[in-house]
């Protein structure tokens, strides 16, 4: 080991606190609440000047500073009212008409105005203007809003990101006629006119193999009528749904199944004609309506071709998958900081928590899958912003099947750090792991991502070579130390030739999920380590060189369990990616080296 990695400071990560932080050693260790999370993210910074255009990151970033200090004041306090305060389904109105509607707690009502009206996150990818933009705005700006606001509220992300998704589509593959009906009011940010949008798609039998779909759809003159049930639905009572039928006399399969926009009111204002039957409880994303609907001959209208809805819905599953790449990075993120607050200002056994070398090394394991789900989901984004459809193809799945299965892990860990008070619903952070847990079920299982990176994405449409040599012109292009960049490349090589192996042995399935696995950790790996070398080449900060030795020592390396580690490096690494000092591309450097 090199005498620059022996002599760091240990306890150097100790000696910063944010502001506003009560002393160390208070009885109760403080949370993150009223701290604005777009100032104290410098990964979130750095990146965005690495991959934004400048001259959307200014104009954005005032944007970025007001929805960090809401989300971190009172955007989660309203999250927190409104996830103890669950949405009540109203079967009739008070003259006994069958007339359903869900109430919500005015918290909930407040947050849908912060989200729709105040930033538009459902309609600045889809219309110019939104926050003053004059173009539709970069997808990375939409992202980077959606993962500050998911470090509060994780629930209404699901119809601010299914609305946008939804104009996606009927802007698409709607005729004329359907988006003169819809377009006007999705696009909206008043919310007396606003359209919120809502996809439903399971139904008893399931919803990743929706091929057995039976709702059903029957011409009626100039509309559809639907007939049949859906089980899940998310947004229950919003106002236009986007769902999958199969129309009358259309094949069994996949291939019988059509795209359908179904409104809640008619031109008339009366209820369409279905119900919803039941609210479900749920063990997180409480605050948001997920209900049970009988269609009883509802109005619908064909959004593109017959036949065609799977392929088309796929566009809004694809879209939703990297939104949830960004929530889960934003979550996580929450986590950490949480996990960080706790152990910079409580104090056992005679120390500050963060000064037990136990401890750094579980904080370690709360930042890394955070800063290697915010590299992936950016390079997600960047893709979409440059129209690579190969790599956005790979990528999207990827940070959504990994990053979403992170979580669980971090928000666990992050409980853990508090302690018995972590377990108590005064604080964050049992909200934080009961939403984690839906990011595996929304858009797909884990195995059901992995299959579709390693059976589709790879088998099918080749995309890992595109993303590999994206990934080999990135790692050629940045200044990482030269051994380091060719340990890198070697990985790249091997992971990219895992997953095509994998791909092409029929009877593999069961090792589908470990390679994707392996391929997200190996791009992580040269992306941060890219991102590293770039920024302390501009005489900022490097440590992400180190956050990419640790994916390949404790990610991508077999260890023996029966032997006892020399710690020293790791403690060396620990205390400068734990410290609110930036590192330099020569310290970075030289730990890569001992």
């Amino acid at each position: 080991m090199s005498t620059v990695a022996q002599n760091i400071v240990r306890n150097q990560a100790s000696s910063v606190a944010w502001p506003g932080m009560p002393a160390v050693g208070e009885p109760i260790a403080p949370d993150c609440r009223d701290l604005n999370f777009w100032t104290i993210d410098r990964a979130l910074r750095d990146l965005l000047a690495l991959y934004m255009d400048s001259k959307a990151l200014a104009h954005f970033t005032p944007h970025f500073a007001r929805l960090g200090e809401i989300a971190g004041g009172r955007l989660d306090e309203l999250a927190m009212q409104a996830d103890k305060r669950a949405p009540m389904l109203h079967s009739r109105d008070r003259f006994g008409r069958d007339d359903d509607w869900v109430e919500y707690h005015p918290a909930y009502r407040e947050m849908e105005r912060i989200g729709f009206a105040e930033f538009g996150i459902h309609a600045m990818s889809r219309r110019p203007g939104v926050l003053g933009w004059p173009d539709v705005a970069p997808p990375l700006a939409k992202y980077t809003l959606q993962y500050l606001f998911a470090q509060s509220e994780f629930a209404l992300l699901c119809p601010l990101s299914v609305t946008d998704s939804s104009i996606s589509l009927i802007q698409k593959y709607g005729d004329e006629q359907v988006k003169q009906r819809y377009l006007p009011g999705m696009l909206s940010q008043d919310m007396d006119s606003l359209l919120k949008g809502a996809q439903f798609m399971t139904e008893k039998s399931g919803g990743s193999d929706v091929s057995g779909i039976s709702l059903t759809a029957k011409p009626a003159g100039d509309h559809w009528e639907l007939w049949g049930d859906k089980w899940f639905c998310s947004c229950a009572d919003h106002d236009v749904i986007l769902l999958l039928a199969r129309c009358e006399g259309a094949p069994a399969g996949n291939a019988g199944l059509s795209l359908f926009a179904m409104p809640r009111r008619l031109d008339d204002g009366s209820r369409n004609r279905y119900r919803v039957v039941r609210l479900k409880e749920k063990l997180g994303s409480r605050s948001m309506a997920t209900g049970e609907t009988i269609m009883e001959g509802a109005v619908a209208h064909l959004v593109g071709k017959p036949g065609r809805g799977l392929k088309q819905m796929m566009d809004q599953v694809n879209l939703s998958r990297l939104s949830h790449g960004f929530r889960a990075a934003g979550m996580m993120r929450r986590c950490f900081n949480e996990a960080l607050a706790v152990a910079r200002h409580r104090r056992t056994f005679g120390r500050t928590l963060i000064d037990h070398p136990m401890v750094r090394r579980q904080l370690l394991k709360l930042l890394l899958p955070t800063e290697q789900a915010l590299s992936v989901a950016i390079a997600g984004a960047t893709a979409m912003t440059n129209n690579d459809e190969a790599q956005l193809r790979i990528l999207t799945p990827l940070v959504k099947y990994r990053a979403c299965r992170d979580n669980i892990p971090v928000a666990t860990g992050a409980m853990e750090m508090r302690g018995g008070n972590g377990y108590i619903e005064d604080w964050v952070n049992a909200k934080l792991l009961r939403d984690a847990h839906l990011g595996l079920l929304w858009e797909g299982t884990s195995s059901v991502n992995a299959i579709d990176i390693i059976r589709r994405a790879v088998g099918r449409e080749c995309a890992h070579e595109a993303l590999a040599g994206a990934l080999h012109n990135r790692l050629g292009q940045s200044p990482i130390p030269g051994q380091f960049r060719g340990r890198l490349a070697a990985l790249v090589d091997r992971a990219v030739g895992f997953v095509s192996a994998v791909a092409k042995r029929p009877n593999a399935e069961a090792s589908c999920r470990r390679a994707a696995s392996a391929l997200y950790h190996t791009t992580s790996a040269a992306l941060l380590a890219a991102e590293g070398a770039e920024l302390g080449e501009r005489g900022g900060d490097a440590r992400r060189l180190l956050l990419a030795r640790l994916v390949l020592d404790h990610r991508l390396a077999d260890k023996d369990p029966f032997v006892l580690p020399d710690d020293r490096l790791e403690d060396a690494i620990a205390a400068k990616l734990l410290s609110d000092d930036a590192v330099t591309l020569s310290e970075a450097t030289s730990l890569l080296a001992a």
